[in-house]
Formats: structure tokens, C-alpha cells, sequence
């Protein structure tokens, strides 16, 4: 069996309050087409946080739309499986399963309850995909443990293997051993399961949540081509670098299965980047406001595209309008040079540090115009919460305020 893995699309994304990246994902979007056209797996598997929000507006749901179906016509042999992640709305992106059914598309949003052996018998197989070359178990995003219905899906199938296909466990978590850098946060603010938790039976598990491309106990994420013995567990990383921490090359995995229990070979294929991160200046610190503006020219002449942030020294005078000059500064080059306000102080004095740091996490929040935003991003500290009703509550609210303004 053959498959391209991916995951962690984001579309939708709006970076620093004021960049969409509609561009950047289409540019994405023709790559992985002609690698499904070039390789033409078996399937095209997705491993959730297919938009950044969970009620994406219109445009975003069309390129979603467009994107799939214009794949599926162009490699209609393909299967394209789909499940949901923490950014995504499960119930919304389950709803539209039987549709995209008719395209040969699987999408999986609601994961099975946590006491399942109360469920109907059968109830495994609206988790299972059947190719003629393997099985693909679509398992969306999940609060708790699932380790009881994990292992009753991958036994089921278990025993319908008969002839010893591979079997290919889709996910979207995070896994003890993984390397989180460039994620912007700490281990303690997500859930991480154990590997045994994750069930026993599998020969690829692709997962999704984390965006650094990586292969679980093995350090070789630089090599194009790597084979594993049956059971690994890899995240693919996600499409875009979504933030400039995310300083590692991006990739799709093209993963080839030959039988159930064999090895299992991984090529990856990197992702060439619309636009690029940087930070200026590009050797050493600013020192002051002028080499600040000066790096920022620079920087704007030379490359005339991509994302900044700046490095400043902790004693630099800055003005109160310094971001409004900027962007001013930036104008000219019709959104193409993208700056990031967060900058990156240095020297600061160290009873400032973690002042310092405490500050950066209250800026982000103070830039978030939406409530929903902030309980997204810190939505693994509930567990069991039912994220989908918040927010038809907070539209119900905004709907009402809405119309009250208008009376």
C-alpha cells in the first residue's frame, strides 16, 4: 500500500491579526497535487486541523471545496480520507461526511465514545476505510483516553485480515517523545498520551497536532528516504510553517507498506514555501530606531517578499507609534513584506525575564478580537469540553448584541 500523508492545513489562517495566507495555501495545494498525480497512492490521508478555526468563513470553506474536488477529479483512483483536529469543528466537518462520500472522500469528525463496548456491534466499521491494498483507520481528535475503542477498531480489523494487508491508524494528538520545538508552548499546556495508549495492531500511525515533521525514537528527519519497522508512529508536520518559530524544512510524507507486519519506507517531500520567515536585522541586535528602519529597507529591497519580526535591544528607546511607521514604511510593497509585531527583546535584566515573558503571552491575547480564539488556543487545559455548543452560545450572544445595536 502506498499513501501521501499530511496534515495540520490551517486554512483560513490569519497571522498576526492582518495577513491572510490564501496564496500561500494554493501554492501549497499545487504541489501536493502533482505528487498525488506523480506517485498515485492509494490515498491521500489528512490528519486533521484541516481549517484554523472552527467556523471558517465562506471563501475558506470554498478553497477547501474546490481544492479536494479538483484533486479527486484529477487522481480519481485516490482515495482521500480526512479527519477532524482540535482546530476543526467535529460535528460541522462529520455533517458533510455522507456528501463527500459520493466523491469517494471519507471524512471522520466525531470520534467514538470512551465507554464503547456500550455501542452496537459493528460500530467500529464507521472507522475503518478498505482498499483493495489495506485498511485505513480514521481516528479525528479526542479529549481522554480512547485507548479501549483504538484497540477494538485495529482488533476488528485484526481479524478481517486475513490476507495480511497493511493497516495504516490515522490521529491527531500529541505523543510522549515527540519534539515540540518551534510550537510556541510548553509540553504542560497539551495532553500527551503514551504510546501504549494508542493501541497495538498498526503499521503506520499518521498523525497530526504537531508541526515539526518527525518519526517517533528515530533522530533522521534530515534524510529523503527512511525505512522503519512496522509500527511507527510519525507526524508529517504541518503544510505551512505557521508561525516564525517553525524554522525546519516542511515536507509530505509518501509512505509505501508492503504487507501487514513488514517494513514500512517513508520519502519525504519537501514543501517549497511561498513565504518565508525572518528576523531582522539579519546579523546581530538593533541598537537603535534607525537600524531598525534601515534593516527593515533592506530587508524589503532585497527579498521583497516574506515575514519579520525584529531583534531588538532591551534598551533601545522605541517611539509609541513604531509599529504604525512600519507599516507605513511597508506599504509600498502591496502586503508582500508581512510584519510580525512580537518582537525579540534582548539584555533585558533578569528580575525582568520572566516579566518579560508573562507580557508576550498577555500581547497575544490582547490582540485577540475574538473569545473563542483564546479558548482555542488553550482548549487541551478542559478536557470534556464540548467546544462546539460555546460557540453557537457566543454567536447566540453576538447575533443578540448584534441586533439590538441595530434597533
Amino acid at each position: 500500500m502506498k499513501i501521501i500523508h499530511t496534515a495540520d492545513l490551517h486554512l483560513g489562517q490569519i497571522l498576526y491579526q492582518n495577513y491572510g495566507r490564501e496564496d500561500e495555501h494554493n501554492y501549497f495545494f499545487q504541489q501536493l497535487q502533482e505528487w498525488c498525480q506523480q506517485y498515485s497512492p492509494d490515498a491521500l490521508v489528512v490528519s486533521g486541523d484541516i481549517f484554523d478555526i472552527q467556523h471558517p468563513v465562506i471563501s475558506v470553506k470554498r478553497m477547501f471545496n474546490d481544492f479536494f474536488v479538483r484533486l479527486h477529479r484529477s487522481v480519481p483512483a485516490m482515495r482521500i480520507v480526512i479527519v477532524a483536529g482540535n482546530h476543526d469543528s467535529a460535528m460541522r466537518l462529520h455533517a458533510d461526511n455522507s456528501i463527500w462520500g459520493m466523491g469517494d472522500v471519507v471524512l471522520v469528525g466525531m470520534p467514538p465514545v470512551s465507554n464503547s463496548h456500550e455501542l452496537p456491534d459493528g460500530w467500529q466499521n464507521d472507522y475503518i476505510v478498505r482498499l483493495p491494498q489495506g485498511y485505513i483507520i480514521a481516528m479525528p481528535y479526542y479529549f481522554g483516553s480512547r485507548s479501549q475503542a483504538v484497540q477494538s477498531i485495529l482488533d476488528f480489523v485484526a481479524n478481517e485480515n486475513t490476507d495480511n494487508k497493511p493497516v495504516v491508524l490515522l490521529g491527531h494528538l500529541a505523543v510522549n517523545g515527540m519534539d515540540i520545538s518551534g510550537l510556541g508552548m510548553d509540553v504542560g499546556r497539551l495532553q500527551v498520551l503514551n504510546t501504549d495508549e494508542l493501541g497495538k495492531g498498526y503499521d503506520y500511525m499518521a498523525l497530526g497536532h504537531i508541526h515539526r515533521p518527525q518519526t517517533l525514537g528515530f533522530n533522521d528527519e534530515f534524510q529523503p528516504v527512511s525505512t522503519y519497522p512496522s509500527g511507527i508512529i510519525r507526524y508529517s508536520g504541518s503544510a505551512l510553517h505557521v508561525s516564525c518559530d517553525e524554522k525546519f524544512p516542511h515536507s509530505v510524507s509518501l509512505v509505501t507498506i508492503d504487507h501487514h507486519g513488514g517494513p514500512v519506507t517513508v520519502e519525504r517531500l519537501r514543501i517549497q514555501q511561498l513565504r518565508h520567515f525572518f528576523e531582522l536585522p539579519a546579523e546581530g541586535v538593533a541598537q537603535s530606531v534607525e537600524e531598525i528602519f534601515s534593516s527593515i529597507m533592506e530587508f524589503a529591497e532585497t527579498k521583497q517578499s516574506g515575514y519579520f519580526r525584529l531583534k531588538i535591544n532591551y534598551d533601545v528607546e522605541l517611539p509609541p507609534d513604531l509599529n504604525q511607521q512600519i507599516y507605513s514604511l511597508i506599504e509600498p510593497y502591496n502586503n508582500e513584506v508581512r510584519y510580525n509585531p512580537k518582537a525579540i527583546y534582548f539584555n533585558a535584566p533578569e528580575q525582568l525575564s520572566h516579566t518579560d515573558d508573562n507580557a508576550l503571552g498577555l500581547a497575544v491575547i490582547q490582540q485577540m478580537t475574538d473569545p473563542m480564539d483564546f479558548i482555542r488556543q488553550t482548549i487541551d487545559q478542559y478536557p470534556g469540553l464540548d467546544i462546539d455548543m460555546l460557540a453557537e452560545a457566543f454567536k447566540e450572544v453576538e447575533d443578540f448584541l448584534r441586533t439590538q445595536s441595530n434597533q
